[in-house]
């Protein structure tokens, strides 16, 4: 029963994104002109989504493989394709890459055009032949500023472009994140938000209470901007599909939802800094 209602809360969000794109003379909700690829040669898409996936070490190798099969059951499924077809070119393009520290990040599947089912197949098995890997301190500033020139040159023309940050910690190093944030906000970027919530937290571990509030705060922003946080390892896959159908069926108003500057921050976007200097003293 409660899968069935999930399935037809993914239809409804998904019809209603796609009417909303559809709308004549309709064009980019958050994609100022200027920043548009203008390449004669710039494939249209609908969405540019930026996969920006958490590897430092507070990530245990049950929560990466986890992390993993989430975005390939997601990427693969039956609702993703079903938002896809919702769009208006009916197309997307998407990038995987992994970061931990400020210096950092890897790509691990570079853009790829995601039309059907074959190409999202050929973008799921690129993520899981790549290998696992881990490294030290937790960075979102860092995978933020990765993340912003990549949409530059791309090769796509997108009416979005969406950052996508999974991680289970706060920002501990490199330039504040809310500094970041912003800069990329300013760009017309969106940035959406998977809180990795499974650990009680401790001191030493370095994991705080109400990361969702951390990443609602401090992290995300843009029009539809959202966070889904997964608090049990039987989330992982719901989760992950759910937040990828929100990212290409387009912006819809979360219920509930508070846009990032519209208020100061209910925990401080400076807490894991704060956190690492009480430990190691630097």
């Amino acid at each position: 029963m409660e899968r069935g209602m999930h399935a037809s809360l993914i239809s409804i969000l998904v019809a209603g994104a796609a009417a909303f794109l559809a709308v004549s003379g309709t064009a980019a909700p958050n994609l100022a002109p200027w920043l548009a690829d203008n390449n004669a040669a710039a494939i249209p898409v609908d969405v540019e989504l930026v996969l920006a996936v958490d590897v430092s070490y507070s990530m245990d190798p049950e929560e990466q493989a986890l992390q993993r099969e989430g975005y390939i059951a997601g990427i693969t499924s039956r609702d993703f394709m079903q938002a896809l077809r919702g769009g208006q070119h009916g197309k997307v393009a998407v990038t995987y890459f992994e970061w931990a520290g400020p210096y950092d990040q890897k790509i691990v599947v570079p853009w790829r055009l995601i039309d059907g089912p074959e190409a999202a197949d050929a973008f799921a098995n690129e993520i899981a032949r790549a290998p696992y890997r881990r490294a030290s301190r937790t960075s979102i500033s860092g995978a933020l500023n990765f993340a912003k020139p990549l949409f530059d040159g791309s090769g796509y023309r997108g009416f979005r472009r969406v950052v996508d940050v999974s991680g289970d910690g706060a920002n501990n190093s490199g330039p504040f994140v809310t500094i970041v944030r912003d800069d990329v906000l300013a760009a017309g970027i969106t940035i959406n938000g998977l809180p990795i919530m499974l650990k009680r937290p401790n001191a030493f571990t370095m994991d705080i209470e109400n990361l969702d509030i951390y990443y609602e705060d401090c992290v995300i922003g843009g029009p539809g901007a959202f966070v889904i946080p997964i608090r049990e390892r039987e989330q992982f896959k719901e989760a992950t599909r759910t937040k990828l159908v929100l990212e290409i069926a387009g912006p819809v108003q979360q219920r509930g939802l508070v846009p990032v500057q519209a208020r100061a921050p209910r925990i401080s976007c400076t807490i894991g800094e704060q956190m690492w200097r009480e430990r190691w003293g630097n």
